[in-house]
C-alpha cells in the first residue's frame, strides 16, 4: 500500500512538472532578439522594417514597447543599427524594447553577439 502511494506520488509530481514546463515554454519561445538596420518606418502603422542577416522583418510597436537609449519610435531612422525584443503575435512581430546595437543591458556590455544571444537571434 505504502508503495502505492510513493508510486502514485511520484507520478503525479512528474505530471506536475511536465505541465508547467509546457505551459512556461511557449512564452519563452514566443520572444525573439533580432539584430538589424532600420530600413523604413511607417509612422501611420506604428511599424519599422529591419535589413537582418536572415532578410528584411516588419516589426510594430505599441503603448507598452521599451525604448532604451533611444527617443522613442520617433527617434527612430534608416541607417539607424538596433536591437529588438519582439514578440511574435498573429499579426506579425511586436516589439518589446528597442535599443542602439552594442548597447550595455544585462550582457555585460560590448558590441552585439554575444552567448547569450539564445536560439531565437536573428
Amino acid at each position: 500500500m505504502i508503495r502505492r502511494r510513493a508510486a502514485l506520488l511520484a507520478t503525479m509530481a512528474l505530471a506536475g512538472a511536465l505541465t508547467v514546463g509546457l505551459i512556461a515554454a511557449p512564452a519563452q519561445a514566443a520572444l525573439r532578439h533580432i539584430d538589424g538596420t532600420v530600413v523604413s518606418k511607417d509612422s501611420g502603422n506604428r511599424t519599422f522594417k529591419l535589413s537582418t542577416q536572415s532578410g528584411t522583418v516588419r516589426i510594430k510597436v505599441n503603448s507598452t514597447t521599451k525604448f532604451d537609449r533611444i527617443a522613442g519610435f520617433g527617434a527612430l531612422h534608416k541607417g539607424m543599427k538596433v536591437e529588438v525584443e519582439a514578440q511574435s503575435t498573429s499579426s506579425g512581430l511586436v516589439a518589446k524594447q528597442v535599443e542602439p546595437q552594442g548597447g550595455g543591458g544585462n550582457s555585460g556590455g560590448g558590441g552585439g553577439g554575444g552567448a547569450d544571444d539564445g536560439p531565437n537571434h536573428t
